[in-house]
């Protein structure tokens, strides 16, 4: 629905959302998902806790938009990457800049599982769309595939990557593609490299090239 379809009051209803969701953010970055609270957030905004449960119901509720933003973001900038012909290690700085944006955000969904939270499937489905393009993007060529006990795994049971095609060299590459991703991204974001003098994009390039 375009903004102009929408009544003043749905408009005004998602003005307040989605300022809700700035401040919560905020909270985020001074004290951590943990700290985040719906009466904290509605007295900064000068509301009552009871009127701010009209936007969101409870703190999950909360969580799960916020959750929901960042895979939407990156998933659309995975595809958008993807769809101009992206090379693996192109798609690696894609993520990276991504996550060096706003680093609470890839945390938020990367990082430590918050406590008593479990996210609704529709989360999932949105995640589903940022691995098909990780499989796109790691399609081994017909004729290179190579076996493995791992490759075996894949192939009786990956449950994770049923919903897209590809055969389980692809689905090994593409996971090996992601797990370097993460590890370098989770060491770069807690500051690890920092006192070692290594340039963490330089470092990405070569865990991406070496596969």
């Amino acid at each position: 629905m375009t903004d102009s379809a929408r009544s003043p009051r749905e408009r005004y209803r998602e003005q307040v959302r989605e300022e809700v969701k700035r401040l919560a953010w905020a909270q985020i970055a001074s004290a951590g998902v943990t700290a985040l609270s719906l009466n904290a957030i509605a007295k900064e905004m000068g509301m009552s806790g009871p009127a701010l449960y009209r936007y969101f119901t409870n703190r999950d509720e909360l969580i799960t938009a916020l959750i929901r933003d960042a895979y939407r973001s990156l998933a659309d900038a995975a595809r958008a990457a993807a769809d101009d012909g992206t090379t693996a290690a192109a798609l690696a700085g894609v993520i990276r800049a991504w996550a060096l944006a706003d680093p609470h955000r890839y945390l938020l969904i990367y990082g430590t599982p918050v406590p008593g939270y479990h996210a609704p499937d529709d989360i999932t489905a949105i995640s589903d769309e940022l691995l098909a393009v990780l499989l796109e993007v790691c399609a081994c060529p017909p004729g290179r595939e190579r076996g493995s006990a791992f490759d075996d795994e894949l192939g009786s049971g990956r449950g994770w990557a049923a919903a897209v095609p590809a055969s389980p060299a692809t689905v090994h590459r593409a996971l090996s593609f992601w797990t370097r991703v993460q590890g370098v991204l989770s060491l770069e974001l807690a500051g690890h490299f920092a006192p070692m003098g290594i340039d963490p994009g330089l470092l990405l390039a070569e865990e991406v090239a070496a596969l």
